[in-house]
């Protein structure tokens, strides 16, 4: 199923398909500020196997990120942030990161790796952050490729290839993927784990 959404003003109604599918154990396709990606509810259990499936992975091998929409997300779902860290994600966010941190409690098992760490992502895209907030809790979020070091940017080619393995592909539009700056704090300090569309400058300060 192809679900066409206006990428700079969504549509309430065509949102709320998407998140119907989401509360039923759905797996979607869906844009964010820098890439298409796998989506599903993080209270499915049954959507984040099919996913793993999709992906041919185990998903207990790394951290998984969740797509949050505000601060309360964030401080629900992970734990451990140092202060000043928290003060320049509120400066940065939304954009184009991913922050590792020690996963709260209110993650489900399914999704913690060894070290008990998730990925938090609070994309700057009005497609994304709609499902969220209409669905009412995070998603999680797991990028696609053409190849190893090719993403996808025309939805069409993703309906072509994995519509018969998601329940819809939302159509936002083509976008210029590229992939998210990853950034692990579970440490007690910062490592860069992937250099991407974000900067990192700001880290000197940090």
């Amino acid at each position: 199923m192809l679900i066409r959404i206006h990428p700079d003003n969504p549509q309430p109604r065509q949102v709320e398909q998407v998140t119907t599918l989401l509360e039923n154990d759905g797996v979607i396709i869906y844009p964010t500020d820098t890439v298409y990606g796998l989506g599903c509810s993080i209270f499915s259990k049954k959507a984040m196997r099919r996913i793993a499936q999709i992906k041919k992975v185990n998903p207990n091998k790394k951290p998984l990120t969740i797509i949050c929409t505000n601060t309360s997300h964030i401080q629900e779902y992970a734990q451990g942030i140092p202060n000043d860290v928290f003060k320049v994600m509120r400066r940065l966010l939304p954009g184009p990161y991913t922050f590792i941190f020690k996963a709260s409690r209110i993650i489900p098992k399914i999704m913690l790796t060894p070290r008990s760490t998730v990925g938090i992502r609070w994309p700057d895209h009005p497609i994304a952050q709609s499902i969220v907030e209409t669905l009412g809790h995070p998603i999680l979020s797991s990028s696609l490729r053409l190849s190893e070091d090719e993403l996808y940017d025309a939805p069409s080619e993703l309906h072509d290839h994995y519509e018969n393995q998601v329940d819809a592909v939302v159509d936002g539009g083509v976008i210029y993927a590229e992939h998210s700056t990853i950034i692990d704090f579970s440490g007690g300090g910062s490592e860069i784990i992937r250099r991407g569309k974000g900067a990192v400058d700001w880290l000197e300060n940090t």
